[in-house]
């Protein structure tokens, strides 16, 4: 059919990124990329095809199975509207640590560069039932006699994002959230032939290798920055964060060799609402995360008797609780995130000898046998797959 070959060609040009990336020769890589790009393809349909402004629809965005550069502790979902609309949000707030949403117009991926972010809205500032129930308008001005929860919706809003961050995965609950437009009439109609040829295209010609092209700009300026195996603190603000988001990063492009590991040092800072760390490929996805221990966060961690945090990053199991598993990729990314804290510290990384692990860590730090990490990695990917990502 002509006119599907037709969006297919539209992604061509996306194989070209393979330049951009850090090993562009490798056949691994060129199969990696080749799978982020599927990937973008699946993700960018409920992005453009699921719901409309008019008719919005809370679509899942990023998650264990959307990985480019998803935090592991969170799920995030997508919902597109209109800064002239009157949206009312209904939920549970749930239990998770972290939980809120964000307003911006260009979300990433959906345009070069994303952004601008505009605000975010923490859940707990809202009025919440006993049960945690909330419901909230939001609109460009408040309604005229309205006595409820509103948030103020920027005129040139183009998407709302739902954020939840959990410690203890599987265990804690979930948000719950529904979304209406109340100016619009309730029947969604049928997609017209320029609709659907609207949203393919932006899903091939534009979003498919627009977001692996911000992923692959991503890692390339942490890398021209010389931030290799050594942090520093970033804001991610081109990303659209945008508005009062309490959080910084720390971030680094990590290189280590088969008998090689990073020792991660760092204090926490007094107060500490949420943090943590993870693992993320060369192409910016985070690393297997439901059957590798690639992440770990202020509830999963083991903290050394002097209060601080010490993890090991390598590509073989140093036989130590905060083993951060490279799940494979010599070369890639170190992220972590300090949220609603008093201070950002920035963590020391050593590279040293697998087999100098030890030298480099407390005397007093456990040693977790091969049934104990088994007995971690169950709990984590049953815990991963108790959450709602969908």
């Amino acid at each position: 059919m002509k006119l599907w070959n037709d969006y297919v060609d539209l992604l061509r040009p996306a194989g070209d990124l393979i330049a951009k990336t850090l090993a562009p020769d490798s056949p691994q890589v060129q199969a990696d990329l080749c799978r982020q790009l599927a990937m973008n393809i699946s993700q960018g349909y409920f992005l453009y095809c699921q719901a409309t402004p008019e008719h919005p629809d809370f679509a899942p965005f990023e998650n264990s199975v959307f990985l480019l550069q998803p935090n592991p502790d969170a799920v995030y979902h997508y919902a597109p509207v209109s800064g002239d609309g009157v949206y009312r949000v209904v939920g549970n707030r749930g239990t998770v640590p972290v939980a809120g949403f964000a307003t911006g117009k260009v979300m990433i991926g959906m345009g070069l560069p994303p952004g601008p972010g505009y605000d975010n809205y923490d859940l707990d500032a809202l009025t919440l039932g006993p049960d945690g129930s909330f419901d909230v308008l939001l609109s460009a001005e408040r309604p005229a006699g309205h006595k409820g929860d509103w948030l103020r919706l920027h005129p040139e809003a183009r998407f709302l994002l739902l954020r939840q961050f959990s410690y203890d995965w599987g265990r804690e609950t979930d948000v719950r959230v529904a979304i209406e437009r109340l100016d619009t009439p309730p029947l969604k109609p049928r997609r017209t032939p320029a609709d659907i040829d609207r949203e393919l295209r932006a899903l091939f010609g534009s979003y498919v290798g627009c977001l692996t092209q911000t992923a692959l700009g991503a890692v390339g300026r942490v890398q021209a920055g010389g931030w290799v195996n050594r942090f520093h603190l970033h804001d991610f603000q081109e990303l659209g964060n945008g508005g009062s988001w309490p959080q910084a990063y720390f971030e680094c492009v990590y290189e280590i060799a088969p008998d090689e590991a990073l020792v991660l040092e760092t204090e926490l800072p007094e107060k500490h609402h949420y943090w943590n760390i993870q693992v993320v490929d060369a192409l910016w996805n985070q690393v297997e995360l439901v059957h590798r221990q690639s992440s770990l966060n202020g509830h999963q961690a083991t903290l050394d008797a002097d209060g601080k945090f010490r993890a090991v990053l390598s590509l073989e199991d140093p036989g130590v609780p905060n083993w951060l598993d490279a799940g494979g990729h010599a070369r890639g990314m170190l992220i972590g995130r300090w949220y609603r804290c008093s201070s950002h510290p920035t963590p020391t990384l050593t590279k040293v000898k697998l087999a100098d692990v030890r030298r480099h860590l407390p005397a007093s730090t456990p040693k977790v046998t091969p049934e104990q990490r088994l007995a971690q990695l169950r709990e984590r990917r049953i815990g991963a797959q108790l959450r709602r990502r969908w």
